[in-house]
């Protein structure tokens, strides 16, 4: 048995590992949960609550694609944290359905690669899909937040902390919740 640093990384990557398995699969169980209750009764709203730090951009996407398919409007509700792919997912929500409670706090951001080690040719691959993602997402934070281009893509460049009523001014939120 080795110790040191090399066991440590090792355990450290097995452990993220089975994190990164965990969050992809309850993505996969939030649209279906989406889907299910779509089909269950297409009339009565969807309320996803948020709180989250973030990461996984595909499958954030996905959600948000299906919150904007499926019939019923859906509801966001930050309780605590909406970081990243958390506050695209809440701006996603129905206009004006989009709530923040008082201390709750909402980053964006750009997103980020995975790939520090990769070989040149795949990272220039990487940089590439990155770039189309980031001018999709925000694309749909312009249309979901009124802002301009400029502005979006200027607080894109690095991480943005909002309040909530800093949020709602941002138009990532419609209402901050008071008791």
């Amino acid at each position: 048995m080795q110790f040191g640093l090399t066991y440590t990384t090792d355990f450290i990557e097995k452990d993220y590992s089975f994190w990164a398995k965990r969050l992809i699969a309850r993505s996969r169980i939030n649209l279906l949960v989406l889907w299910y209750l779509n089909i269950e009764n297409d009339t009565k709203d969807l309320y996803f609550f948020i709180n989250s730090p973030g990461r996984w951009v595909i499958s954030g996407v996905a959600i948000y694609n299906t919150m904007q398919i499926v019939q019923p409007d859906v509801h966001t509700i930050c309780m605590g944290l909406a970081a990243s792919m958390g506050s695209f997912l809440l701006a996603g929500g129905e206009i004006p359905k989009r709530l923040a409670f008082p201390h709750a706090r909402v980053m964006i951001c750009q997103p980020a690669s995975s790939f520090y080690e990769a070989q040149t040719r795949e990272l220039i691959l990487e940089v590439e899909e990155l770039l189309k993602l980031r001018k999709s997402l925000t694309r749909v934070y312009v249309q979901r937040t009124g802002k301009p281009l400029w502005v979006v893509s200027e607080d894109m460049e690095r991480d943005v902390f909002m309040l909530a009523t800093e949020a709602q001014a941002h138009g990532i939120v419609d209402l901050v919740a008071v008791k």
